[in-house]
């Protein structure tokens, strides 16, 4: 550990720096993607354990300060027990100048639905208390005039007492706004967003029709 200022600390976790407040101790590596790194750590104010995700180079280009703040601004605001909310924000960097990096922490959860159905065999009833979680996450965020974009098992996230809740709204878009096709891991994409049709309310019952085949292609494993 190496102090900076003050209420700050820094840390290389696998390879990266993270500057992080002094009030969240025990950082240890989660996972990584194209946009960011997750750890988890213990928050010293509540005890408890939480989830810091670290964005990479979020201002680099205007599409990735775009993504960044769409992400920021919707987690904001969004309060629902299935959809992930925002427990703290910051950022190391003391001017404008030296802006580069912020943090956001979330609810430590454990795990997502895409490692589940790899390492656990899930019954009926399992997978119809996670869907019925989806689909109350799913009609609180289109009920907003939000469509995520990017909903997959890997972004649904789930806790030791199967709670589920929806993350990663770097691609949500509201319905009213003018879209991009470049979205939605490859083979989640619905057809409206390969052929790039500028406005589609229908992305989000597409991608949760595949994430469903996912969970009937588990239980069929299950049972055989």
């Amino acid at each position: 550990l190496c102090l900076t200022r003050n209420g700050f600390y820094r840390q290389e976790i696998t390879k990266t720096l993270w500057e992080v407040r002094d009030r969240y101790r025990d950082l240890q590596p989660v996972g990584s993607g194209a946009y960011g790194a997750v750890c988890s750590a213990i928050d010293g104010r509540s005890g408890t354990k939480v989830a810091i995700k670290k964005l990479y180079r979020p201002f680099q280009s205007e599409l990735f300060a775009k993504r960044a703040y769409r992400e920021l601004r919707l987690l904001k605001h969004m309060k629902h027990e299935n959809v992930i909310g925002i427990l703290d924000v910051f950022t190391p960097d003391v001017t404008l100048e030296k802006f580069n990096d912020f943090y956001l922490v979330m609810p430590f959860m454990g795990t997502d639905l895409s490692k589940i159905m790899k390492h656990e065999k899930l019954t009926e009833d399992r997978i119809q208390f996670l869907v019925y979680q989806m689909l109350k996450g799913l009609k609180y965020i289109h009920s907003s005039g939000i469509i995520h974009r990017d909903l997959k098992p890997g972004n649904l996230a789930v806790n030791e007492d199967c709670e589920l809740k929806i993350l990663d709204f770097g691609l949500a878009r509201h319905t009213d706004s003018e879209m991009t096709g470049y979205v939605v891991t490859r083979w989640y994409r619905a057809p409206e967003v390969i052929l790039n049709w500028m406005h589609y309310t229908q992305t989000g019952q597409h991608l949760f029709r595949q994430v469903l085949t996912e969970l009937k292609h588990s239980l069929n494993q299950a049972i055989y």
